[in-house]
């Protein structure tokens, strides 16, 4: 069963009425072709299709299967690809996620054929027959009348005919697309900039928005600022990141978060609204979140507020997975966070969780996987240890970032990790053991056995996956050192404000 590489296909159409819907309509339609498909049975046509309808629109899927695959393989790759599906493409009208050994579509138009008998066709052409045995006559010589030889010719001639014929209008159709790409590319490379600049505010309006920065409207203070609550004139409410002007890094950061973050959009990431460049003031404009930070919920609640309840953290935990996947893997750019704590989760009026700060995120090439870096940026004790003693981070650097819990484990009491104030609510053991359970493999001392985001929201989303047996994970950077091997690390932390 081969998973990579694979491709991710949207229509780019949203939809804008019924969304909740439609997505929980799309959601019980896979369910159940994956199954269908599954349980056809190793070399048969491993496929499946369904429609199903919401108000006046009907939803078109499809999955299927190589036909070398087993019932199970068949099934966890059709669920890798709808984990994938979830992460990238939730609310479009369409999309298709293409493996090597499967693929999911689902589109608001038919595009299978269905046979006059009723049968659908599959895209994936079915395996060629076994070939049979041709007429022999005596010694075993094969006989070929003069009919079928030509018949046989003419055939090829005419295959190779249309062959050429189509290679030669493929080719002129590829050379004008190549021209309009590139005619693209250079109108995108021009208008990258003015985009940018269209998100440009006057210092006016963030004045007036803020009431002139006023001590009541700051939320909290960072390493690199303060942030503020405002209100536009037209009452939508905004947060605002005055960057500190004595900061050295300002404007390294300033500049890294407008052109990361304008470019990133996924609904578990804060969405940048704008910026402002003005009077030497260095501010960032994003949406505002009621809710403020997970850390709030966690740390900070009255003594008589009800805690978070373990619905809503199994909630949160899916949500930061499948902001980190799209970081990982699914966005323009390859971004490691290097920063993730509960401060660093925002949550909406819904309790949706949203990653925010990506001033130390660090931009890998299309093709890396991991980088080295001569300075270590972060929140130290959030960081895993290849990354504080060999500088080398990776996207199992973020994965690192969830608590250690090997001792209650290793002794077999994980529940004895659960909030002590979500005892006597309801919770399912089965889904926190399985949270510890993934949470100790991503914690791993060799970064290569730490699972990737992909197979992460598989595991959350998936019971059918089995998980691996956890090894002890690595606790201190001293784990990792080599031993009478002096080294320099020069630390850039984080100081921890409470927000």
């Amino acid at each position: 069963m081969d998973e990579d590489p694979y491709a991710v296909l949207g229509n780019g159409w949203n939809f804008t009425e019924s969304r909740e819907r439609f997505t929980e309509l799309l959601e019980n339609t896979m369910g159940d072709l994956v199954t269908a498909a599954a349980d056809a049975g190793y070399g048969a046509k491993m496929f499946a299709t369904k429609e199903a309808s919401v108000k006046n629109i009907t939803i078109y899927s499809l999955v299927q299967c190589t036909p070398d695959l087993s019932s199970s393989d068949c099934h966890k790759c059709l669920e890798s690809a709808l984990a994938r599906l979830r992460s990238c493409c939730a609310g479009q009208q369409g999309a298709n996620i293409l493996y090597p050994s499967c693929n999911i579509r689902y589109e608001t138009y038919p595009f299978y054929r269905i046979n006059a008998t009723g049968s659908v066709t599959p895209l994936l052409l079915p395996s060629p027959p076994t070939p049979q045995d041709s007429p022999t006559g005596s010694g075993g010589k094969r006989k070929f009348s003069p009919k079928i030889i030509i018949a046989v010719c003419a055939s090829i001639a005419f295959v190779v005919l249309l062959f050429s014929v189509g290679c030669y209008w493929r080719s002129r159709g590829r050379a004008e697309d190549i021209k309009y790409i590139d005619i693209q590319y250079e109108q995108s490379a021009g208008n990258e900039i003015t985009a940018v600049e269209s998100l440009q505010f006057d210092l006016g309006k963030i004045l007036a928005a803020t009431n002139n920065f006023s001590a009541d409207n700051k939320l909290g203070e960072g390493g690199f600022g303060a942030v503020y609550k405002g209100t536009l004139s037209n009452g939508q409410e905004i947060a605002v990141k005055r960057l500190a002007r004595c900061s050295l890094q300002g404007a390294t950061k300033f500049k890294n978060e407008v052109a990361l973050v304008a470019k990133l959009q996924h609904r578990n990431l804060t969405r940048l609204l704008g910026f402002c460049l003005e009077k030497k003031e260095m501010i960032l404009v994003y949406e505002f979140l009621p809710n403020k930070s997970l850390n709030n919920f966690l740390f900070d609640l009255p003594e008589n507020q009800a805690p978070l309840d373990w619905s809503s953290r199994n909630k949160i935990i899916g949500g930061i997975a499948r902001g980190l996947l799209y970081l990982h893997e699914d966005s323009r750019l390859r971004i490691i966070h290097r920063d993730l704590k509960s401060s660093n989760i925002l949550l909406d009026q819904k309790m949706n969780p949203k990653i925010s700060e990506f001033g130390t995120a660090k931009i890998c090439g299309v093709d890396q996987t991991q980088g080295n870096t001569n300075k270590v940026v972060g929140t130290f004790g959030y960081m895993p240890p290849e990354y504080n003693t060999r500088l080398l981070d990776s996207e199992s650097t973020d994965e690192f970032l969830l608590s250690c819990a090997w001792k209650h484990w290793r002794d077999g009491t994980p529940l004895e990790l659960l909030d002590q104030r979500l005892r006597d609510h309801s919770y399912t053991q089965n889904e926190v053991i399985r949270c510890i359970h993934i949470g100790l493999l991503c914690v791993q001392e060799d970064p290569a056995d730490r699972p990737t985001m992909a197979s992460i929201v598989l595991m959350l989303n998936s019971y059918s996956v089995t998980l691996s047996s956890p090894k002890p994970p690595a606790f201190s950077p001293q784990h990792n050192r080599t031993e009478n091997m002096p080294s320099v690390n020069e630390i850039s932390s984080t100081e921890i404000y409470p927000r």
